[in-house]
């Protein structure tokens, strides 16, 4: 529930601008969207990297290991957003532009950046301290603090747009505003932990720690950072052949921003249905209880089908009405907006399962293969099909990129947890697989 909350920051920002500004507004913060999802990827490196491996030492009863790598976290947490935020200011205009932005909302997203680049160190420290707090046997706490920022942000959006009229920067200074309560939550919670406590000694950088931290959070970074790739990519091959086709290069621009920010609340909650397990999955998988990993996967499994059930009947049966809640628009607006949820989501089931088997294989400390499915999804189809589609089809050719790529990526998903399963009751049952010349011996 707190990452689905987390993915409602934006998709409130653009319901608001939608009804206040326009739908160039709204195209303004698909510029800067990835922007955020670079601070997201940062903060999901440290956070779930930290939470996986607190998980396993509290399996293993390897408490040093555990308040350690909490201590390390919000060292790299800080430090890293205080860097993101400085860069950003500096290298502005290549980051707009390079983002796809035009000449029509360029000054809509210039206003905006200038003020939701100063949440980002609260905004990456809030977000890597949410998945240690969950870890920590505190979810609802962790969904509080979301839910409180999320709050705050809903209820000064209107203000600062409509009653204030301060247009872009009053929805950033909203959204900034329920980061740092979001913030200081988390630094709260620091102060009452369950399973570990601070001290000095955690927060000098270990080199041992981070090599093991950091991997396991590798996946997570992955899921986020392909977003930043595939939307730069997006965005531009939008704007080039949208400005060759009857919509035009803002319509296509800011529709694809919509939907993918409305398929980030879908994610959001795939995702998090499998890192709310990945605290039970990583302490039993420790403590070698492999009959409940299994059973609990099972369990995830189940879950995730029926979100991408519910998921898949929304977005073709009910895009206009979806499109509908960021704002009006012309019929060709509406048009390619069914068209894209309509085809790009088309295969949202299999993209729910295949990302949560990945965050599976990512509890169990299984880094190689969970960063390797997450880069193929992501990197190796997407952005090639995203690039080549168009030449064929047009400015629609990009939104077949996310079906092509769901259904390759979910075979291989399927034959690597296969794999894992097998692994897991040769485990369980002392046995181990050798490979001799005449074939497979069990012993």
């Amino acid at each position: 529930m707190s990452l689905s909350i987390a993915a409602l920051y934006n998709l409130v920002d653009q319901i608001f601008i939608g009804w206040g500004i326009g739908y160039l507004g709204n195209g303004a913060t698909n510029v800067i969207y990835p922007i955020t999802v670079i601070t997201l990827a940062l903060a999901v490196l440290i956070g779930d990297g930290c939470a996986a491996y607190l998980s396993l030492c509290q399996g293993k009863g390897d408490m040093a290991g555990a308040h350690k790598s909490v201590g390390n976290g919000v060292v790299l947490s800080v430090s890293a957003g205080v860097i993101l935020m400085v860069l950003f200011m500096l290298l502005k205009e290549q980051i707009l532009w390079g983002f796809g932005a035009t000449e029509k909302n360029i000054g809509y997203a210039y206003e905006y950046f200038r003020y939701i680049v100063l949440g980002i160190p609260f905004y990456m420290f809030g977000n890597a301290m949410n998945g240690i707090i969950r870890a920590d046997g505190s979810p609802k706490f962790a969904m509080a603090s979301t839910l409180v920022g999320c709050i705050m942000n809903i209820i000064l959006d209107p203000v600062a747009i409509f009653v204030l009229g301060w247009g872009m920067a009053g929805a950033a200074l909203a959204t900034i505003s329920g980061q740092i309560v979001t913030a200081l939550l988390a630094a709260y919670y620091l102060f009452h932990t369950k399973s570990f406590t601070l001290n000095r000694t955690s927060f000098r950088l270990d080199a041992g720690i981070l090599k093991k931290v950091l991997p396991l959070g590798g996946t997570s970074f992955l899921t986020q950072i392909s977003i930043v790739i595939i939307m730069a990519v997006m965005n531009n091959v939008l704007v080039t052949y949208g400005a060759m086709s009857k919509y035009g290069e803002d319509i296509p621009l800011t529709v694809v921003g919509i939907v993918m920010k409305v398929f980030a609340i879908v994610v959001s909650v795939a995702v998090g249905i499998t890192i709310g397990a990945q605290p039970i999955i990583g302490y039993n998988y420790g403590a070698g209880n492999k009959s409940r990993v299994k059973d609990v996967f099972r369990k995830v499994m189940m879950a995730e089908f029926c979100v991408g059930v519910i998921a898949t009947i929304c977005f073709e049966c009910f895009p206009l009405q979806i499109i509908g809640i960021f704002g009006s628009g012309d019929a060709l607006y509406q048009e390619f907006a069914c068209l894209s949820f309509r085809i790009f989501l088309g295969t949202v089931l299999l993209c729910v399962m295949q990302k949560s088997i990945s965050i599976f294989l990512q509890a169990l400390g299984k880094s190689v293969l969970s960063t390797m499915l997450s880069l193929l999804r992501e990197i190796v189809l997407s952005v090639p099909l995203i690039l080549f589609l168009p030449v064929l089809f047009g400015v629609v050719g990009p939104l077949f990129a996310g079906p092509v790529a769901d259904v390759v990526s979910f075979v291989v998903a399927v034959f690597m947890v296969r794999y894992t399963m097998k692994q897991l009751s040769a485990e369980e049952s002392g046995k181990r697989t050798i490979i001799f010349p005449e074939g497979e011996k069990k012993i």
